[in-house]
């Protein structure tokens, strides 16, 4: 990859190889399956040393109404660090096999509650097996840990933080979704469309066709461009559950944007709420 002007938050398979088992590394697996499997998944093979971490249940829970899936709570978000042995120090390599769209959900909520050094492997584990580097079908079982949970900063935001910022002129809303969701064509909540003046920009696209890696910096840039997205603002990226917009978050972050939150709730709580502004 090149063009990128934060390259140490993305882990290319050869440097992730070259630090296996050194102290002071966690690498975690986040291929995730909606019927529960995943588990199975990560016992028939996964990188050595990985531990399992399921997004939806250990980083996420249920809004109030249960409308929308939120961050998960500090107590929680504890509880997976120490299971998962990441101390303050620690240096946290993610992936998944779903375009790093779950490694970039567990990548906002991991830096959200303040851990620095937060990876995610590009290709993720097709790539790496691809490449013929070594796979485990061993438990891990890292030595108990924790790092020092503060927070949720300031790159989660709420349904009222957002409505707050609307019509703001240092600040861009982003819609991740795909373009029949965002134009309201699609979708399924009580109303369709997009949160007033957000800018489209499918995170899909940030990956090569038929790839899980992601484009190089010219062609990721290019892709913001082509969606009017301008430098020096305040990016707030969203979707409907919080993994698309995380990955547009770590690409916007990637590429230099240095004031990028995720509206957490996204638009499955704000297309129900009856009260709140809507474009189609």
């Amino acid at each position: 990859m090149t063009g990128l002007a934060r390259p140490e938050i993305l882990a290319t398979t050869e440097w992730l190889a070259e630090q296996l088992g050194r102290p002071g590394l966690r690498v975690l697996d986040l291929r995730w399956r909606p019927d529960g499997s995943a588990h199975a998944v990560y016992a028939v093979g996964h990188i050595p040393g990985a531990v399992p971490i399921d997004w939806r249940t250990d980083l996420t829970e249920d809004a109030a109404g249960g409308e929308a899936i939120v961050l998960a709570n500090p107590e929680q978000i504890a509880a997976v660090a120490e299971r998962a042995g990441i101390s303050d120090g620690t240096t946290v390599v993610l992936y998944d096999d779903s375009q790093s769209v779950f490694a970039a959900r567990a990548w906002w909520s991991l830096r959200t509650y303040g851990l620095e050094s937060v990876r995610i492997l590009d290709g993720g584990y097709p790539t790496w097996v691809s490449e013929g580097r070594p796979i485990s079908n061993a438990e891990a079982t890292p030595i108990p840990s924790g790092f020092t949970v503060r927070g949720p900063n300031r790159t989660r935001l709420t349904t009222a933080d957002v409505r707050g910022l609307l019509g703001a002129p240092d600040v861009t809303l982003l819609d991740a979704r795909a373009p029949s969701e965002y134009k309201g064509f699609e979708g399924n909540t009580k109303r369709l469309g997009h949160i007033p003046g957000a800018l489209n920009v499918p995170v899909g696209a940030t990956s090569e066709p038929g790839s899980q890696r992601l484009r190089d910096g010219a062609r990721l840039r290019a892709l913001l461009h082509a969606g009017n997205v301008s430098r020096g603002r305040r990016m707030v990226c969203y979707d409907g559950s919080g993994v698309a917009a995380a990955k547009l978050a770590f690409v916007l972050t990637l590429l230099g944007h240095d004031d990028v939150a995720v509206y957490d709730g996204g638009w499955a709580e704000w297309g129900n709420r009856l009260d709140l502004p809507v474009d189609r």
